[in-house]
């Protein structure tokens, strides 16, 4: 409810206030005594300032898990998350494009769900490189099913501009989303005058996106404001944001088979069930290699297919409405917090040294 900023907060403030209460016998010179039954020797811990502001933080926290401060918005709808487990070595190799691509529509003509989503560049061409024939197929499954599909693509508006994009097709309207939040060295190079020579060493694929705007509204698709996310722009949770309260989904698409073998799908799912707790909202994660997850409003992981392999994650979602209080305020107040205190202590370190001098 206060990002992860507040819930960094509360732990170092929480340890703080441990050794503090850890140390009162040291600091008084060894004359406090807590053996069982001395009641007086635990007074001192009692009634130390630190043990009223440690309980109000933990009992603070407590109680605000107890509030529901998100709703239900509209009928559960059924979600499917496709998992293609495409090797990275390969997923850009020509003669492994038709596979690709036959892969992803038998996954999608299999699902009778509202809304399917695709992981990140699933389809490895650029959108209009993609046969016309093949997206009218998509397009007329997710119509059948009354509902929508989200598919990861890269797309080219230009000579020059190429992005990250999610394209949406079926019932609604076609709608995009395109990746602000760019990885460097990943998906561009910066100073490119001083590292230019990285695009030769390296050939990754697509090094050079161009930014889709800050401020993107989130996509009307199967009867939901689905508010996507490309890969680990969902490590950032004030950007989240800013596709709600209207959002009534989050939607990560991700391609982590870059980190092979690692905990990094691990943590990236980690990361999209702390998006879901500050929003009060669902989050779908649909992932190339894993962790292709449905995580609920609480943060709970529902689902979740295993990596490295060929899966679907397939059940009910549904949407919320309203506003937790990270949504509304971001991470403004801990960082006003953090800032006074800093200054206080700042303050006490130059007049409390010079009481003690005088």
């Amino acid at each position: 409810m206060t990002g992860v900023y507040g819930l960094t907060f509360a732990t170092v403030l929480s340890a703080g206030l441990i050794v503090t209460l850890w140390r009162l016998p040291q600091e008084a010179g060894g004359t406090m005594k807590t053996e069982a039954g001395n009641r007086n020797g635990l007074l001192p811990f009692i009634l130390h300032p630190s043990s009223f502001i440690l309980a109000f933080v933990w009992a603070g926290g407590y109680l605000l898990q107890q509030i529901a401060w998100t709703t239900p918005a509209g009928a559960p709808i059924v979600a499917s998350l496709l998992q293609g487990n495409i090797p990275q070595e390969m997923k850009w190799r020509p003669d492994r494009v038709r596979s690709t691509l036959q892969t992803y529509r038998d996954l999608v003509v299999a699902s009778n769900a509202h809304l399917v989503v695709l992981p990140e560049t699933a389809l490895p061409l650029f959108l209009h490189e993609v046969p016309p024939d093949y997206l009218a197929d998509l397009a007329a499954h997710a119509r059948s099913n009354g509902g929508d599909v989200l598919i990861g693509v890269p797309e080219r508006t230009g000579a020059r501009d190429y992005y990250n994009s999610v394209l949406s097709l079926g019932t609604a309207p076609t709608q995009t989303y395109r990746k602000s939040h760019l990885v460097p060295f990943g998906e561009f190079v910066p100073l490119k005058p001083v590292f230019g020579w990285f695009f030769e060493v390296t050939q990754i694929p697509l090094l050079d996106f161009a930014r889709g705007a800050d401020t993107q509204q989130p996509l009307a698709v199967a009867g939901q404001q689905v508010a996507v996310d490309i890969c680990y722009e969902d490590a950032f949770g004030a950007e989240i944001i800013r596709q709600l309260p209207q959002a009534t989904l989050l939607v990560n698409v991700s391609n982590v088979a870059w980190f092979g073998r690692s905990v990094a799908p691990q943590q990236h799912l980690q990361i999209s069930q702390a998006r879901a707790l500050e929003t009060g909202r669902y989050m779908l994660r649909a992932t190339n290699t894993g962790m292709t997850a449905i995580i609920d409003q609480r943060g709970r992981v529902r689902q979740v297919a295993p990596e490295f392999s060929a899966a679907v994650v397939s059940g009910d979602v549904q949407g919320y409405a309203g506003a937790t209080p990270y949504v509304r305020w971001g991470n403004a107040p801990i960082v006003a917090l953090a800032l006074l205190l800093g200054l206080g202590a700042g303050w006490l370190a130059v007049h409390g040294t010079s009481k003690i001098r005088a």
